[in-house]
C-alpha cells in the first residue's frame, strides 16, 4: 500500500497546482463573459447579424471549452484521490495499473494547460495556416513533404481542431510539390508557431531499386490566421494577381478550371495560391488570408513594428539549417536540434504524436523570457 500513499502526496502536490491554473486561465472573467454573451445571443435581432452572431458563438465555444477542460481536471484529480482511498482501504494492490495509468495521463495534460498559459502573444489564440514545401530531390523529398502534411492532419484530429485545406499541388510521381491548410481552433497558431522551419528525413528510399539511405528535406511555414482586415492592410497597389488553370490529379483535391489564383506581394515578393476551391473568389480569398497571415508571422517573428518593414523572408530548404531530425535508418530517432527534445518511438510521431516536442519548446521560450 505504500505505492498508494506516494501516489496520494504526489497528488496533494497538485491542488496548488490546479489553484494557480484557475487564476491563470482567467476562469472567473471567463464564466461572467459567457453569461454577457449568452444574454446577447437572446436579444431580439441577434441573430439577424450573421457574422455577429457567428463570432460570438464562436467565442462561447472557446470559454466553455476552457471552463469544460479545467472542470475535467479537477474531476480526474478527485478520482485519483478517491482511488487511493479505497485501494488503501480495502487492500487491494490490483488497483495500482489504473492509478499509474490515470497519473501520467493527468500530469501530461496539467502541462499542457500550463503552458497555455504562456501563449500571450498577439496571434497565438489564432487559428493557425500551415504551408508546405518540398525542397530539392524530386520524388524523395515530395513525398517527405506528403509526410509531414499528413503528421499534422493527424496532430490536428488528436486535439479536436478542424482542418480546411487551402492549397494542394501534387508531386510529379508521389506526394506533394506544395500544400496549405488551415488549422482552426482555441491557440493553434501559440502551439504549431514552433513547427515553422525545415525539417530533415533519413531513410532508405522507397523509390531506390538499390535500397539506398537518402536524406530528404521540406519547409514548414507556421502563420497566423488574422480574420480582421483591418489588423494587416493589403493595399490594391502592393498586390499582383494571376489566375491559372488548376494543376494535379484532379479528384477532391484540385478542380481543373481556370479558377486557380497566384497572388505576389511587390514590397516583399511573397507569392501565394490556392486553387482548391471551384470558385475563382473562393481562391481569391483562400489567397488573401494565406498573405496577410504570412505577412503577421514574419512581422512576430522578426519584432517589427509595421507591416513596411518586411523585406521578404526566404528559408532555405537544405542542410545546416534544419529544426528537427526524422531518422528511420540505421535507428529510429526524432531530434529536435532547438530543444534537444528526442522520441524514439517514430511512428508515434508521424502519427500526430508531437505535444513533447510543442512543449519542449514552449518551456525553453518561457524559460529564455523570465
Amino acid at each position: 500500500m505504500l505505492e498508494f500513499e506516494e501516489y496520494k502526496t504526489r497528488l496533494n502536490g497538485y491542488k496548488p497546482t490546479l489553484e494557480v491554473l484557475r487564476e491563470a486561465l482567467g476562469l472567473d472573467a471567463a464564466q461572467k463573459e459567457i453569461e454577457e454573451l449568452e444574454a446577447a445571443s437572446e436579444r431580439e435581432g441577434f441573430w439577424n447579424d450573421v457574422a455577429r452572431s457567428q463570432k460570438v458563438q464562436k467565442r462561447l465555444k472557446v470559454l466553455k471549452d476552457k471552463s469544460e477542460n479545467y472542470r475535467k481536471l479537477c474531476s480526474a484529480w478527485e478520482d485519483m484521490q478517491a482511488l487511493c482511498e479505497m485501494a488503501i482501504e480495502e487492500n487491494d494492490d490490483s488497483l495500482l495499473p489504473e492509478l499509474e495509468s490515470e497519473f501520467a495521463a493527468f500530469s501530461e495534460k496539467v502541462e499542457s494547460t500550463r503552458l497555455s498559459t504562456l501563449l500571450t502573444g498577439e496571434y497565438d489564440a489564432n487559428n493557425a495556416i500551415l504551408s508546405f514545401h518540398a525542397g530539392a530531390g524530386g520524388t524523395e523529398a515530395q513525398d517527405w513533404a506528403s509526410m509531414l502534411y499528413r503528421m499534422y492532419n493527424m496532430w490536428a484530429d488528436r486535439h479536436g481542431y478542424k482542418v480546411r485545406v487551402l492549397d494542394y499541388q501534387d508531386g510529379d510521381e508521389a506526394g506533394l510539390k506544395s500544400a496549405a491548410m488551415m488549422i482552426e481552433g482555441e491557440n493553434a497558431y501559440g502551439f504549431l508557431k514552433s513547427e515553422h522551419g525545415i525539417h530533415r528525413l533519413v531513410r532508405v528510399s522507397p523509390f531506390d531499386a538499390a535500397g539506398r539511405r537518402h536524406t530528404s528535406f521540406a519547409a514548414v511555414e507556421v502563420m497566423p490566421e488574422i480574420s480582421d482586415d483591418k489588423e494587416i492592410e493589403l493595399r490594391d497597389e502592393d498586390i499582383k494577381m494571376d489566375v491559372f488553370r488548376s494543376s494535379g490529379a484532379g479528384g477532391q483535391k484540385v478542380n481543373k478550371t481556370s479558377s486557380a489564383v497566384r497572388l505576389t506581394h511587390i514590397p516583399t515578393g511573397i507569392v501565394v495560391s490556392s486553387q482548391v476551391e471551384r470558385s475563382h473568389f473562393q481562391n481569391l480569398e483562400n489567397c488573401k488570408n494565406m498573405l496577410r497571415a504570412r505577412l503577421a508571422e514574419i512581422k512576430e517573428r522578426e519584432h517589427l513594428e509595421k507591416i513596411s518593414d518586411i523585406k521578404g523572408v526566404q528559408m532555405k530548404i537544405e542542410w545546416g539549417s534544419q529544426i528537427r531530425s526524422y531518422v528511420f535508418m540505421p535507428y529510429q530517432l526524432v531530434k529536435d536540434h532547438r530543444t534537444e527534445y528526442e522520441n524514439g518511438n517514430i511512428q508515434n510521431v508521424m502519427d500526430g504524436d508531437l505535444d513533447g516536442f510543442i512543449n519542449a519548446f514552449l518551456s525553453m521560450r518561457a524559460a529564455a523570457e523570465k
